[in-house]
């Protein structure tokens, strides 16, 4: 019915505008469009359409401009019903952000606290086979965001849940919503519970307290919720997620300095390093042979344990950004699906170097010895070096600044599944925020063992968000006319979906041995 309005508003001059609406309106269904790619669309729009974000709008927005509905700010970037989804779009925002900002904000959401035990995770894989597996998820986590750029040019919406409901309707949507929604809740209170548990030994360390006497600037419950309300609170509130590209900016910078640290005290902590305890440093020398030469200083190539198959979890979702992408793809600047996927590109670039770099002097620092959490190995070497405290308060820095840009998509899906046609109101976008601040501050306060918990929903939720989702929703969005389920990039897209699911057996079966066996070594958290 779309088209036939398009044809007749159109009649004057039949020749040349009748062919562009009918092409691009027949998207609803998913059927019809040429190409799959927003460029070509982008083609057959007037030469002053250059933005991605304009393409499917604009093409009809152009033909039915006395229309007043065709202004609405958000009631297009929602799918109400069937006509809607022909000109639906998501840009609460739209080009506002840099390149520049883009790149820091992903990064952001990129580098959680895993890196922390990433020289562990090489510890018990080797060099080698740890390169080959961090290299292997970088290039699959870049061509799972090629996946959601792509069905989101196709269909014109930047929203992950609105790709679902393209795809499978309202239980496509549910699903991405509640999966990016809990991923991100146990990705906020893992970050808070670094900030509960840390902070206040940085603090003790730093006025040089032994014996603490119950101060309540100790106290991990109150500094979890002082932080929340004088940083965290404020930044979430931003309107816009681009503006927290300069705090991202500075807490990528943190890291950073973390990483030059360990470089450092790689070349000043002997082999085999001196602990802290006198009996530890005992059996630790013991070992030396009459020579000075230790053989457990010698890094291995490749190292297959017990404790391998635990570790390939915790590189599978180093790269957890999904439910980042498209609300930074939304912000973006002059938006093109190939400038995001070179924002997404550098990032990941960039953190791989970062975790590469970080993983391999952790562990050439310690070798056989590295903890789970690198910060703690170096704990027993000197637990009042200045160096590693201000290292500590610098990831304490970096994961509190990380908390807004992971709040972001949370917010945005609530949005959609429970206002999808509402815009934008400052006391809604206040109390989500405020809300959810407050669900996790109780969470990280009353219930210390929900990280338990947590590691579930992670196993399950991040291999959805990262490999299923992206994948089968490209094979239901991307017309068969243009691809057939068995054109290569489909069959891709399956098998994608399959190590999808390969990952999220293979995290639960180790959650669960943990559980039973009463250990802690399987993670697959961010």
């Amino acid at each position: 019915m779309s088209e036939d309005k398009a044809a007749e508003s159109v009649e004057p001059a039949p020749a040349v505008p009748v062919s562009a609406p009918a092409e691009i309106n027949s998207i609803p269904n998913g059927k019809g469009h040429e190409t799959g790619e927003e460029t070509t669309a982008a083609a057959k729009t007037p030469p002053g359409d250059t933005t991605e974000l304009e393409i499917v709008p604009n093409s009809a927005q152009n033909v039915r401009s006395e229309d007043p509905e065709a202004n609405l700010a958000e009631s297009q970037e929602f799918l109400s019903n069937m006509e809607d989804k022909k000109t639906t779009r998501f840009t609460d925002f739209e080009g506002k952000t840099s390149f520049g900002m883009s790149v820091f904000n992903l990064g952001n959401a990129i580098m959680g606290s895993g890196i922390l035990g990433l020289s562990y995770a090489m510890a018990n894989t080797g060099v080698v086979l740890f390169l080959v597996l961090l290299t292997v998820v970088a290039v699959l986590s870049s061509y799972s965001i090629h996946l959601l750029l792509k069905s989101s040019g196709i269909v014109g919406i930047r929203a992950y849940e609105q790709l679902g409901q393209r795809a499978f309707g309202t239980p496509g949507k549910m699903a991405a919503g509640i999966a990016i929604t809990l991923q991100n809740i146990g990705a906020m209170s893992s970050y808070l519970y670094i900030v509960k548990y840390e902070f206040p030994l940085v603090i003790q360390a730093f006025l040089g307290i032994d014996k603490p006497s119950g101060e309540w600037y100790l106290n991990g419950n109150y500094l979890v919720i002082m932080v929340s309300i004088s940083v965290i609170l404020p930044l979430a509130l931003m309107k816009q997620l681009g503006y927290l590209g300069y705090t991202s900016g500075f807490s990528l910078t943190c890291m950073v300095f973390f990483l030059i640290s360990v470089i450092y005290k790689k070349f000043h902590t002997p082999c085999p390093f001196l602990d802290f305890t006198f009996n530890r440093t005992a059996s630790v020398t013991a070992v030396t042979n009459d020579t000075g030469y230790n053989p457990a200083c010698i890094p291995k190539m490749v190292n297959l344990n017990s404790q391998t198959a635990y570790t390939i979890p915790i590189l599978a979702f180093a790269f957890v950004c999904h439910p980042e992408v498209l609300p930074i793809y939304t912000e973006l600047k002059n938006p093109t699906k190939q400038r995001m996927q070179h924002v997404s590109n550098i990032s990941i670039v960039v953190m791989y170097t970062m975790y590469f770099l970080a993983a391999l002097f952790g562990y050439l620092t310690f070798y056989g010895e590295v903890e789970s959490e690198l910060l703690h190995t170096y704990s027993r070497l000197d637990p009042y070096d200045t160096l590693i405290l201000c290292v500590r308060l610098a990831v304490l820095t970096a994961v509190t600044l990380t908390v807004p840009i992971v709040l972001f998509p949370v917010r945005r899906a609530i949005q959609q599944l429970f206002f999808p046609n509402k815009t934008f109101y400052w006391p809604r976008h206040i109390a989500i925020a405020f809300t959810l601040l407050t669900l996790i501050n109780m969470l990280v306060i009353f219930a210390p063992n929900i990280l338990g918990i947590f590691g579930i929903i992670g196993a399950t939720s991040a291999p959805c968000l990262i490999f299923i989702f992206p994948a089968v929703f490209y094979i239901r969005i991307v017309p068969e006319e243009e691809e057939p389920m068995r054109s290569t990039p489909k069959i891709l897209a399956a098998c994608f979906a399959g190590i999808g699911f390969l990952f999220m057996i293979m995290s639960l079966s180790f959650i669960l041995i943990d559980w039973t066996s009463g250990s802690s070594k399987a993670s697959s958290g961010h």
